[in-house]
């Protein structure tokens, strides 16, 4: 909503409000990233110890 008072405009701005449900909500998406991101670094660094592993087959030919 826009009001005018002489040279000044004041805006009103709709504030959103969590609910109880939007915040459960996003909080478990938080966590299924966070889920997601540590099945990511597990597996780095697996492929890692993998890279290491072949260079230091590959460092004794």
């Amino acid at each position: 909503m826009n009001t005018t008072t002489g040279d000044v405009q004041v805006v009103e701005t709709k504030s959103s409000h969590f609910t109880s449900d939007s915040t459960q909500r996003l909080i478990q998406e938080i966590m299924f990233c966070s889920r997601d991101l540590d099945l990511i670094k597990e597996k780095t660094k697996e492929i890692e110890q993998r890279l290491k592993n072949m260079i230091d087959v590959l460092g004794r030919i």
